[in-house]
């Protein structure tokens, strides 16, 4: 099995993958695989912005909107840690050419979303997440430290029990089928979420826990698997696959949900996971297999549509929906995976020399229930801090020239029999607490 030599492994190209990677000291030699694509993250996908702390007025009401969204589950530590440095992360954006919505005078546009008590979401248009991770993307192609493989899946960890440490991992090159093996000292797990385990997501069906399933694989410690976050509106429709958002930032802007006699049913400013439960009971009331969400309330009407979600205005007409002149249907799907990966305010796992950061691990920022637009947030800054203890700090080789030497190549070359292993133990993870 051919080996391969870098200082750090990354495994994702979104937002967390990306910003870890450009925050690394430049004479770090740096590789980042992903499965798909380059662009085949859910980074890509995030339309609604990402949340910002305005002013030292606002500390304590974001502060208490991110804990009561999360039950009171979150670790307080983390989140003051986020909130704390979050202009730091909107100014490192700007630094890299993002082009977030501004007034006419030119000061930052914040949008409000569910469970918010003022707007504090700065945004582009409806697809903020798309504008970071591509500018994300154009800074780290241009990066001589950074190379990237795509199509290409990370299968296993390389560790030493002994040491308790990981020293690289087993990679696949999936349109050739070729298997080789990579030393690092550190070892960046941004693996993204598990949307592609559940038949109705709006991630990417690439995304089934792969990093998660690893960790369990090798004793690395694992919290809230079954926090699982369901968004409760995206277009509804009877395929299965993908399902296209319609992000919460129309409700924030005033959309309204409607049964079927066109009566509003709920506040649809509440956290999302009320908002979706009040959404199942009306339908289980009605025997239907949808609600209706109208965005003709929202505030400014057609010019605010076609303004800030474009995207969204062209995805219903496209299906056949006039927004100016109609609701659209919509239904809950999976969106979001509070658990994960255990990780720390540097993204530490409880193995040495591997970090989990983005949504594949679990710092306790979220709690039991995710906050809107505290996700782009979280990934960015918690993987700048994994890149700066990367930096600070050299991992012990101990033991990587044995656990090179065990490596063989015969238990990775059934891809399909490890992938079904690997989702099968995540679901059982997940349901463990019979959920």
């Amino acid at each position: 099995m051919k080996l391969l030599k870098y200082d750090v492994l990354i495994a994702g190209a979104g937002v967390a993958g990306l910003n870890c990677a450009l925050h690394l000291p430049a004479e770090k030699r740096v590789l980042i695989v992903c499965k798909g694509g380059l662009r085949q993250s859910d980074s890509f996908l995030a339309q609604g912005g990402i949340c910002v702390l305005r002013d030292r007025e606002d500390f304590a009401g974001y502060f208490e909107d991110t804990m009561r969204a999360g039950h009171y589950e979150n670790d307080p530590e983390t989140v003051r840690c986020m909130i704390e440095h979050s202009r730091e992360t909107i100014a490192d954006l700007i630094e890299s050419g993002v082009r977030f919505e501004r007034e006419q005078n030119g000061e930052l546009s914040y949008t409000r979303e569910g469970a918010h008590s003022r707007p504090r979401i700065l945004y582009h248009a409806d697809c903020t997440g798309k504008e970071i991770t591509s500018r994300l993307l154009k800074q780290a192609l241009q990066q001589k430290n950074i190379r990237f493989l795509p199509h290409t899946t990370l299968l296993d960890l390389i560790c030493a029990s002994a040491q308790n440490a990981c020293y690289g991992g087993i990679l696949r090159d999936n349109r050739s089928g070729e298997l080789f093996s990579v030393r690092a000292q550190a070892t960046v797990l941004a693996t993204g979420g598990i949307g592609g385990l559940f038949r109705h997501s709006t991630n990417y069906r690439l995304l089934t826990g792969d990093g998660l399933a690893m960790c369990l694989r090798h004793g690395v410690a694992v919290d809230h698997a079954d926090y699982v976050q369901i968004h409760p509106t995206t277009l509804y429709t009877k395929g299965r696959g993908r399902k296209f958002l319609i992000s919460e930032s129309a409700r924030g802007e005033g959309a309204r949900l409607l049964d079927k006699r066109g009566n509003r049913f709920v506040d649809e400013l509440l956290p999302r996971d009320k908002v979706t439960q009040a959404i199942y009971d009306k339908m289980k009331e009605e025997g239907s297999e949808y609600v209706r969400l109208d965005l003709r309330s929202v505030a400014g009407g057609e010019d605010t549509l076609k303004r800030h979600f474009p995207g969204i205005v062209k995805r219903c007409f496209q299906e056949g929906y006039n927004v100016f002149e109609q609701p659209i249907p919509v239904v809950p799907a999976q969106h979001y995976f509070m658990g994960g990966i255990r990780s720390d305010l540097r993204g530490r796992t409880t193995m040495n020399g591997l970090y989990a950061v983005g949504e594949t691990c679990c710092n306790g920022v979220h709690g039991k229930n995710r906050l809107a637009s505290n996700s782009l947030l979280e990934s960015l800054l918690f993987a700048k801090r994994a890149a700066q203890d990367i930096g600070e700090n050299t991992p012990s080789s101990e033991g990587a020239e044995q656990a090179f030497r065990s490596v063989r190549e015969t238990p990775y070359t059934d891809w399909k029999r490890l992938e079904k292993e690997y989702k099968q133990n995540v679901l059982k993870e997940i349901h463990r607490d019979g959920k």
